[in-house]
């Protein structure tokens, strides 16, 4: 496995094409402030761009997910700048939530602790949420004498429906694993003894998946509540008929012939 290593983040790559961004800043239960959050964009641009990444897990060094934006560093910045300080240093923060949504790739957050405010909302743009026994989840804002970042204001109602987001947004409790997963937030909550190797099994399934399938997939769920029935049917043909061309597709077809696993190339 390759680790390569930045002030705030550390991005490993295994040979299976499964990519993993740890948010280095234990110390600080790895808030996130403004170079932090341009390191976190380059490394989806990268992981978008290779053809050799196929899964991202995004998971917190130390004992900690993280605990959101590093409100110091905004408070300095608007502090000095005044309103377009803040504004200039949340648009970065809108700018990752939105590289985190379109990336092409399957994502998963690995939480294996406080994922609170922006870091809650950081693990809700995920495609997947494993998290450990011990993590917990907030939206810590109105807490904080603030309103929603990071996306939350879509991904919320979109996960569990708007009265439940209400409810998270406006009390800003803070709650366990468990009741996250009760919530809808969360796939799957196990031991934080066996996190790593749930998660790294569930990233290895879904990096031998066909990766352009797979990625078409992902999108067509994520536009699935902004287009009818009718595009949503359109978009699907287009897409189906596409794998029907591809080789992966044609090695599915060869490897169920010959009872065997298929070997996808995305190709």
């Amino acid at each position: 496995m390759q680790t390569t290593p930045r002030r705030a983040v550390l991005v490993s790559r295994g040979d299976s094409g499964v990519v993993t961004l740890t948010l280095n800043r234990p110390e600080k239960k790895n808030a996130i402030h403004t170079e932090m959050w341009h390191e976190i964009i380059d490394v989806l641009d990268e992981v978008a761009e290779s053809r050799d990444d196929r899964v991202l897990v995004i998971t917190g060094a130390g004992d900690a997910f993280t605990s959101g934006a590093d409100l110091t560093a905004v408070g300095a910045e608007s502090a000095v700048q005044g309103a377009g300080g803040a504004l200039h240093s949340m648009r970065i923060v809108g700018r990752c939530a939105l590289r985190l949504h379109d990336l092409p790739k399957p994502t998963i957050a690995k939480v294996n602790g406080v994922a609170v405010g922006a870091g809650c909302n950081l693990a809700l743009g995920c495609d997947l949420i494993v998290a450990s026994d011990t993590a917990r989840f907030s939206e810590i804002f109105a807490r904080r004498g603030l309103s929603l970042d990071f996306g939350g204001s879509w991904l919320l109602p979109r996960l569990i429906g708007l009265h439940k987001a209400k409810e998270l947004a406006f009390l800003a409790d803070v709650i366990s694993a468990a009741e996250a997963a009760r919530f809808g937030i969360v796939n799957r909550v196990v031991p934080a003894a066996e996190l790593d190797a749930e998660v790294a099994a569930l990233a290895e399934r879904i990096a031998k998946q066909p990766p352009v399938q797979i990625s078409i997939t992902k999108k067509l769920l994520n536009q699935s509540l902004s287009v009818s029935m009718a595009e949503a049917v359109e978009f699907e043909d287009v897409a189906q008929s596409l794998a029907f061309s591809s080789r992966d597709t044609a090695e599915a077809m060869l490897a169920f012939v010959q009872k065997r696993e298929p070997n996808f190339t995305g190709e």
